[in-house]
C-alpha cells in the first residue's frame, strides 16, 4: 500500500506471518554487557523468531561484542553478523537492508541493543505495520536501570522533566503520531524515500520521519508494544548523548525548516537565562534570580522523585536532568551557530 493513500486502522483478521517477511537488525558499538540479553530477549515465544533472519551491524566493536554474538549462533541459527565500516546506526540500517533483505521481505525491525524486550516483539511489530497499514510502527520505552544512577536516570528521563512529555516516552496511547521510537517499517517505503540519512550520527530517526510525512506515510505508535530500556549509566556518557541529541535536533532545523517544540525549546531557554544571569550578576544583582531558580527546580525535582520512589537515589535527579537539559541546548546552539551549512 502507498504511503499518500493509507488514511486508517485496519485490523483483520488475515494468514499468520511467514518469517521470511519479516528482517530485524540490531545496530552495535561495543554493547558486550547487553547484546545477549537483547538478543535472548528477542528469541523468547513463538518457534517462527527463530527463523527470522536477525542480523547483528557491528560497528567496529572493540570489546567482546562479536564474540559473544557468534557464540550464540549455535542456540540461534538465524543469527548473522555483517560488519558496519561506517558505524553509524544509520548506515547499520541501510547495509542490513541492502545486503540482507531478500525478494520476499516485506518488514523491517529495528531492535536497540540496550533494550530489553517483550516476548514475541519482533512478530508482534510487523504484525502492527500489517494490521494499520502504516508506513512505520514506533513504541514506546519504559527506561529501566542496575545501578543508582541508572535508576535515577530512568525515573527522571520519563518524565517532563526528562524527555519534555515525548509521547513515545512511557506512552499509554495507541494512535497515530509524527515521531516515535523506531520500531518497525514496510521496507519498500523505507526504500522509495532512501532510507536513513548517514549523515546524521544522531536523530536520524526524527530525520527520517521528517522526509517520510514529506512523503504522506504514515507512523502509529503502539502503546501495546513496550520495551525496557536501560538509559546512560554516568554524568560524562549522559552529557554526550544529549549533546549529540542536540546537535542532531538543529541540524533537522535546518534541513527541514522544523521549529521546535516547547520541550525542545525549554533547555535552550534554561541555558542562555542561566548564562545571562550570571554574566549580568556583578552589575545587577537579581539577575542571579534566574540561574538560582533553575537550580531550585532541579533541586526540588530531586526531592520529589526521591520521596515519590522512596529511595536516596532519586536524589540524583536534579543532576541528571540538568545534564540532559545544559548538554542538549549546547548541543544545539553549537550545531546553529558553528555547524556547517547544507
Amino acid at each position: 500500500m502507498r504511503a499518500d493513500v493509507m488514511t486508517e486502522i485496519n485490523r483483520d483478521p488475515a494468514p499468520v506471518l511467514a518469517p521470511e517477511a519479516i528482517l530485524a537488525v540490531i545496530p552495535a558499538l561495543n554493547e558486550e554487557r547487553h547484546i545477549e540479553t537483547c538478543i535472548r530477549s528477542l528469541m523468547v515465544g513463538d518457534a517462527r523468531l527463530r527463523e527470522v533472519p536477525l542480523v547483528v551491524a557491528d560497528g567496529g566493536s572493540t570489546d567482546h561484542t562479536v564474540a559473544i554474538v557468534e557464540s550464540l549462533k549455535a542456540e540461534f541459527p538465524n543469527l548473522q553478523v555483517i560488519r558496519n565500516p561506517k558505524r553509524l546506526q544509520a548506515a547499520a540500517m541501510n547495509l542490513a537492508v541492502s545486503m540482507t533483505a531478500k525478494s520476499g521481505t516485506r518488514y523491517l525491525v529495528r531492535c536497540d541493543a540496550h533494550s530489553i524486550y517483550p516476548e514475541g516483539f519482533i512478530l508482534s511489530v510487523a504484525e502492527a505495520l500489517r494490521q494499520t497499514g502504516a508506513a512505520s510502527v514506533v513504541i514506546p520505552m519504559d527506561a529501566v536501570g542496575d545501578t543508582c544512577f541508572e535508576r535515577a536516570n530512568a525515573w527522571t528521563v520519563d518524565t517532563p522533566l526528562g524527555s519534555g512529555g515525548s509521547v513515545h516516552r512511557g506512552g499509554k496511547t495507541s494512535g497515530f503520531v509524527d515521531h516515535g521510537h523506531h520500531a518497525g517499517f514496510n521496507i519498500d517505503l523505507y526504500r522509495q524515500i532512501g532510507g536513513y540519512d548517514e549523515t546524521f550520527s544522531h536523530n536520524e530517526d526524527a530525520e527520517y520521519d521528517a522526509r517520510l510525512a514529506q512523503a504522506g506515510g504514515k507512523i502509529f505508535l503502539d502503546a501495546d508494544i513496550r520495551i525496557r530500556y536501560i538509559p546512560r549509566g554516568s554524568v560524562g556518557r549522559l552529557a554526550k548523548q544529549y549533546f549529540n541529541y542536540g546537535k542532531g535536533r538543529a541540524r533537522n532545523v535546518r534541513k527541514h525548516g522544523q521549529a521546535l517544540k516547547v520541550r525542545q525549546a525549554v533547555p535552550v531557554f534554561a541555558l542562555l537565562a542561566s548564562t545571562v544571569g550570571v554574566a549580568a550578576a556583578p552589575f545587577f544583582w537579581p539577575a542571579l534570580l534566574l540561574p538560582v531558580g533553575y537550580l531550585a527546580v532541579l533541586a526540588t525535582a530531586s526531592v520529589g522523585i526521591a520521596i515519590w520512589k522512596r529511595s536516596p537515589c532519586g536524589l540524583l535527579a536534579g543532576l541528571i536532568s540538568g545534564t540532559m537539559h545544559m548538554s542538549w541546548a549546547t548541543g544545539f546552539l553549537k550545531e546553529v551557530l558553528f555547524g556547517r551549512k547544507p
